[in-house]
């Protein structure tokens, strides 16, 4: 199900321009197989072009065709409810060790006045991430601590959307307690789990990941727990985290294996992916080493416009709700990411742990009348959405 490791990316000629009949070709190979040779090379021209009008037009255009012009987002509150983490991620500048400067583990007192606070405030999600915390225990039992975490959260915003745990944190739960995964997502969707993020994909390159994350989950691992999750009858996000130390090539791997993973979730008539959302790296508060190596410290806006029209012809009809992050894009960078492919603003946050302390300068909050007015300043028709991307109400 992953895509073959790219070999290193060498300076090589220039692709020719991404054309319709390439488009078709690509999107042909990818009903036969999305790992296969033709699939790989064609998506790698792909994600090698350079930014452009006709690249950008492309994929406003195939945007349009799939989704309308519509403009979509969802009141949410973000829950980051411990950053103390077993893990040493070189990307990382959210996790802490416990009792360290700016370590937190909130009481869930606390996490359920942010809760009602948030529903109060019409909000219809929580999303619902931490660190990898191993004294999270409940009576010994870590699984037991996350679902009494679900239930308390619904008992004080009763009907609110639980978006919780990355593939990351559920394979933590399992080994913490040393049962099947099958376990864990079975008690937790039990306990008002309504769906997954897909966070810690980072870049499904295990060549990258020895240099970016070499503790965090594998490629493999990461695809296998989703595939569990779809197939389990949760759907979840998709994302790729890009800006960093990663190439065409791995890119393409990465976009690629969600193609094939989508294919996996459809075949068993499950919704498998509801969004695909690119994560511009941040790196201002990253470790020296990498901050060199990078060598920015904000997302270059404009390799990351042409990453979200790349993605949107590459992911077709496959994924076809993509959001751009305002948070690392601010918004201004996210309403342009509304003409090079994307069709949604993502959600209010109201607060926002993991990216601000890496250094973002897009803010934690973003009302429903600021993401209406963005999507307005397109003239563009704009409504709220549900997790799963149902309706909620019209923008006033």
């Amino acid at each position: 199900m992953l895509a073959p490791e790219p070999g290193p990316d060498a300076a090589a000629a220039p692709s020719l321009a991404w054309s319709p009949e390439l488009q078709a070709r690509l999107q042909a190979a990818l009903e036969v197989d999305p790992l296969s040779p033709e699939a790989t090379s064609l998506a790698e021209a792909l994600l090698r072009q350079p930014p452009g009008e006709a690249l950008r037009a492309q994929a406003d255009a195939l945007r349009a065709q799939l989704v309308g012009d519509t403009v979509t987002y969802v009141v949410n509150r973000n829950l980051n409810f411990t950053n103390h983490c077993l893990q040493h991620c070189s990307f990382c500048a959210f996790r802490r060790d416990a009792g360290e400067a700016g370590a937190f583990w909130h009481s869930f007192d606390t996490l359920q006045q942010r809760a009602a606070e948030a529903q109060r405030w019409g909000a219809t999600e929580l999303c619902i991430q931490g660190g990898l915390n191993p004294e999270a225990r409940l009576n010994g039992s870590a699984l037991a601590y996350y679902q009494a975490l679900l239930t308390a959260l619904l008992q004080a915003a009763p009907g609110v959307h639980l978006h919780a745990f990355s593939p990351q944190e559920l394979l933590f739960i399992a080994e913490q307690d040393q049962i099947p995964l099958q376990a864990v997502i079975e008690a937790l969707r039990a306990a008002g789990l309504g769906s997954i993020p897909g966070t810690a994909a980072e870049v499904l390159s295990e060549p990258v990941r020895r240099l970016l994350c070499p503790e965090k989950i594998t490629a493999r691992q990461w695809c296998a727990v989703m595939l569990q999750v779809h197939r389990s009858g949760l759907a979840s996000t998709a994302t790729l985290m890009a800006g960093h130390l990663e190439g065409p090539s791995d890119r393409a791997a990465h976009l690629l294996t969600l193609v094939a993973l989508q294919q996996a979730a459809w075949q068993h008539q499950q919704a498998g992916f509801s969004e695909f959302v690119l994560l511009p790296f941040i790196g201002a508060q990253a470790p020296a080493a990498l901050r060199q190596r990078v060598g920015r410290d904000q997302p270059d806006t404009a390799a990351m416009l042409a990453l979200t029209a790349q993605a949107r012809l590459l992911l077709g009809r496959w994924l076809v709700n993509h959001q751009p992050s305002w948070v690392k894009l601010t918004l201004a960078g996210a309403t342009e990411a509304l003409r090079w492919g994307c069709n949604d603003l993502g959600g209010t946050l109201m607060e926002e742990s993991i990216t601000s302390m890496a250094g973002a300068l897009g803010g934690t909050i973003q009302t429903p009348q600021a993401l209406c007015a963005a999507a307005g300043s397109l003239a563009r028709p704009v409504r709220e959405r549900t997790t799963l991307y149902g309706p909620v109400a019209a923008c006033v």
